[in-house]
């Protein structure tokens, strides 16, 4: 038996299949002592983890690029053998919102473009009117949500910096937020957009995945110092996290998974709301209108379990364009390092790779299509970015 383990999470879904993997018992399978931890905060399971208190954890993609950037905090090298999600991610807003967009929408509404350019006019009537800039909330600024909401903003011409706010909000958080009026809208993980339908207090606006086709999201993020030491635990933890992946896409097992998430200890909201997000078929709004999409949230399914550095270098170019740091081909270099389908590839042995093959390419609504070795020529398409200070 190894020594114990420890990883922290943060409530969402997209920790699923670290909490199956260690609930269905398939880490103790492989011969691994894991204690879960439930963290609040971002902030907490990087800092944990970047001092030791954790061996791993569920973390933001962009942070475990950050933190061996040494962007934002302390230069800590982390990997990221294993990915938790494609996906999962909505933007949600405030019925209010909800409805001054709509009366400014032309077109679809799933459109994220004509939504975009509704919260355009939306944005400028309010200028006009002297109204308080609108206030969307995202989980940290090293983060899918931040980026996703300023790449779908800005495609509107809606400057993210200049025409509205961005405030950091803990996911658990973000609903009560919502219901005060301290946000007008957020984009957070699941389930935390549904329990703000649930509530009658937001609309789902957009999954993510009208936004961008394929999006990583969340990956178990390790400590390259401590992987380098301990490789025969981080393969055997990938392997029972490949394992619990696959059995969360059996739709008959997700009866069982939506109730083994459901406790407490764990996500600890409605078996019937983690059910919905598993499925893909969500409750949009108050009145009960239903939406449904096969790409919400990938926990294993079309190869979403194993790392591609692409999806890194996109997000390396996000903190580019909006000033966190500046285009370096070394920092690039650093950044697609991050993301290991080496470590997945060696744990699963090569039958593995054949069946479950790349996540693909990222698929925005807006811009050009990402070239992941020319990161300044992409952004230099993009109209509105920021420089870094």
């Amino acid at each position: 038996m190894s020594a114990p383990i420890c990883i922290g999470f943060i409530p969402l879904v997209d920790a699923s299949a670290l909490i199956i993997a260690v609930d269905k018992g398939f880490t103790a399978a492989e011969g691994l002592d894991v204690t879960l931890v439930r963290e609040v905060s971002w902030s907490n399971v990087r800092d944990k983890l970047n001092i030791g208190l954790f061996d791993a954890a569920h973390l933001l993609a962009p942070v475990a690029i950050a933190s061996s950037l040494g962007l934002g905090h302390v230069k800590v090298p982390i990997v990221a053998p294993f990915n938790l999600g494609i996906n999962g991610n909505a933007i949600t807003v405030s019925p209010a919102l909800h409805s001054a967009i709509a009366a400014e929408l032309e077109g679809d509404r799933y459109d994220p473009m004509a939504t975009a350019l509704a919260l355009s006019r939306v944005v400028a009537k309010r200028r006009k009117s002297d109204a308080e800039p609108l206030t969307f909330g995202m989980t940290f600024p090293f983060s899918t949500h931040n980026y996703q909401l300023r790449f779908w903003m800005a495609a509107g011409g809606v400057d993210p910096d200049e025409d509205v706010r961005l405030v950091v909000l803990p996911p658990p958080y973000m609903v009560d937020s919502l219901a005060n009026g301290q946000v007008d809208a957020f984009c957070v993980g699941a389930p935390w957009n549904s329990i703000a339908v649930d509530r009658g207090v937001g609309h789902i606006l957009h999954f993510v995945s009208d936004i961008l086709v394929c999006a990583a999201e969340k990956v178990l993020a390790i400590r390259q110092s401590w992987s380098e030491k301990n490789p025969e635990i981080v393969a055997s933890l990938i392997r029972a996290a490949v394992r619990a992946a696959d059995f969360i896409e059996q739709p008959q097992n997700r009866t069982e998974v939506a109730r083994m998430l459901a406790h407490p200890e764990r996500i600890g909201v409605d078996a019937e709301v983690i059910l919905r997000t598993l499925d893909g078929r969500l409750k949009i709004s108050p009145d009960g209108t239903i939406r449904e999409s096969g790409r919400y949230l990938l926990v294993g399914r079309e190869g979403a379990s194993r790392p591609d550095p692409v999806q890194a270098a996109w997000l390396y170019a996000q903190m580019v364009r909006w000033g966190q740091t500046s285009v370096s081909p070394e920092a690039l270099k650093t950044a697609r390092a991050v993301f290991r389908p080496d470590l997945y590839d060696a744990a699963l042995g090569m039958g593995g790779v054949a069946e479950r093959g790349a996540s693909g390419s990222i698929g925005a609504f807006a811009g050009p299509a990402f070239n992941p070795d020319d990161v300044a020529g992409y952004l230099a398409s993009f109209t509105v970015q920021r420089r870094p200070r």
